[in-house]
Parts: structure tokens; C-alpha cells; sequence
């Protein structure tokens, strides 16, 4: 059975043990009703709603999926809100340098 964004149960299971903070800034994630901001959202690495991979679904924060959007990643790293957080290749979970790794 798969969740409501087609991520299979395992699948969903396996990245919320793995990403249990925002993969891009690293905060705790909230229940939203505390806040939506910090809150987790999926997130497709690469912005491609048919990879539906350990490589390619994460959980981050709600603030920091809104600022990405459908930007690549490379792009969105060098954005003002990346900047103004001090995001960058070498503060992100490794789930996500590998995707940079690999799209280089």
C-alpha cells in the first residue's frame, strides 16, 4: 500500500528512520500543529515525481520544500534563503550530497 504521494509503506518507513531532521537545514521537525514551517514534508531530491527511490524521496522541512520548489539542487544551494541559513553541499544530510554527487 502506498501513501497518498504514491510512496510505497517500506519505502516511507525507510526514510522517516533515516531522515528523522529536515535533510537541507537539519532542524527538528514539529508536529504542525506547532508549526507548519518545521514541519516534515516529502521531498523528491531530484524533481521528478515518477523516481520514487530511497535515493530520491526524503522528508524536510516545510520552509525549506517551499523555498526549493522545483529548483535543482545546485541551483537552489547558491538561492538567498540557502545563503541567509547557511545551507550549503557540506552542512546537508549525506542522502542529499550524494544526489548532487551523482547529478554532476
Amino acid at each position: 500500500m502506498a501513501n497518498r504521494w504514491d510512496i510505497p509503506e517500506w519505502l516511507e518507513q525507510e526514510v522517516r528512520q533515516r531522515d528523522t531532521s529536515c535533510v537541507y537545514c537539519g532542524i527538528d521537525f514539529t508536529p504542525s500543529i506547532v508549526s507548519t514551517k518545521s514541519s516534515a514534508s516529502w521531498e523528491h531530491i531530484i524533481n521528478d515525481a515518477r523516481i520514487i527511490t530511497l535515493e530520491n524521496i526524503a522528508l524536510c522541512c516545510r520552509s525549506c520544500n517551499a523555498s526549493k520548489g522545483q529548483k535543482r539542487l545546485v541551483d537552489w544551494l547558491s538561492s538567498p534563503y540557502c545563503l541567509k541559513k547557511k545551507i550549503s553541499f557540506e552542512t546537508v544530510a549525506p542522502i542529499i550530497k550524494m544526489a548532487i554527487e551523482n547529478d554532476r
